[in-house]
């Protein structure tokens, strides 16, 4: 009797559900699908490339990047081995990839910075990073190693992008954080989680949630974010959503459409704790080095919209972020973040 009624009641919900058009989402939607084409990324964030009226260099004033991510269960058996033993079971790709990361001070036309202000420094990093997807999760484990200070060509590239487009250069580079060897491994974790769908598998609308954790440790930064995307649009079983540069999960650049074009707009918070960033405190083994009090605490709100066609993702997110440290100007940080990805 109560097992007829507990199947009443599942076909009474099951009823109401499709009169409203509404749908639950299998995990089979979700299943990862082989893929044994590369990626190709290039991505740009700038605090002037923004869908509001973004700040001109200041803080986190530019990022650059340039990846491949390789296609799936090709990895030479080592390799496979430990990327299975320190992510589980699933398939596996490797990303690889080059990353500039500039910043500076709100104030770049007086030439001796102020101590309260942020120090100028750069980062030319390259990232090795190993991928294992599940059905409904992404698993990724990598290490960064490059420079900090002038031989990251920071000033080089800001300034002489300043002369080509007939900008005032910015004054005070001599004074940046002087060069450090860098070394950094990261880990994170993202997981799908399907909500449901308005409407036809082919035409309706689907929505998921995807929490996310990482941590990374070295002489650049010690850190750890927990965050969750909410994502509608179509064909969100393509890829595990949008990173942006530096946050220790870009190889969420994989991708694999799962229809002719797919697309979604999303939403999301992030929390970040934050032990140490040479970029805020100075150099590690310099105690005279530039520096301000870093807050050790960080939030961000990301919203932006991505599309997939033909082989071809283009997104783009406008990021918002509470202030890095003490002395920072009032109110949220933005910056605009726009990514080109390719499969060939």
């Amino acid at each position: 009797m109560r097992q007829d009624i507990r199947l009443t009641k599942q076909k009474i919900l099951v009823s109401l559900m499709a009169i409203a058009g509404l749908t639950p989402v299998s995990a089979a939607m979700a299943t990862p699908l082989q893929d044994k084409q590369g990626t190709w990324t290039i991505q740009g964030e700038n605090d002037a490339v923004s869908t509001l009226n973004g700040t001109s260099d200041q803080y986190y004033t530019s990022g650059l990047r340039v990846n491949w991510t390789s296609g799936t269960d090709n990895l030479p058996k080592p390799f496979a081995d430990m990327t299975s033993a320190i992510l589980g079971k699933g398939m596996q790709r490797v990303s690889m990839g080059i990353q500039q990361l500039i910043f500076t001070p709100s104030d770049t036309q007086i030439a001796v910075p102020s101590s309260r202000d942020r120090p100028y420094a750069g980062l030319l990093l390259g990232t090795v990073n190993f991928i294992s997807d599940t059905d409904l999760s992404r698993g990724i484990f990598g290490i960064q190693a490059g420079m900090m200070g002038p031989s990251s060509l920071a000033r080089q590239v800001q300034n002489g992008f300043h002369g080509a487009i007939g900008d005032t250069k910015n004054k005070g580079w001599s004074h940046q954080l002087a060069n450090q060897p860098i070394f950094q491994i990261q880990y994170g974790r993202i997981w799908r989680l399907p909500v449901a769908r308005i409407g036809s598998e082919s035409r309706g609308i689907s929505f998921d949630v995807l929490p996310a954790a990482s941590a990374r440790a070295g002489d650049y930064r010690i850190s750890g974010t927990l965050g969750s995307t909410f994502r509608f649009g179509q064909g969100l079983d393509s890829d595990f959503g949008i990173s942006t540069i530096g946050d220790g999960t870009d190889g969420t650049n994989a991708y694999k459409a799962t229809r002719p074009f797919a697309w979604y707009a999303f939403g999301g918070v992030n929390g970040t704790v934050v032990g140490y960033d040479a970029t805020l405190q100075g150099n590690t083994m310099r105690s005279n080095s530039p520096h301000v009090d870093m807050k050790r605490t960080v939030g961000q709100i990301r919203a932006g919209l991505a599309v997939m066609f033909y082989g071809v993702r283009l997104s783009y997110a406008q990021v918002w972020e509470t202030q890095e440290f003490t002395t920072a100007r009032s109110g949220l940080f933005n910056y605009g973040s726009l990514m080109l990805s390719a499969k060939f």
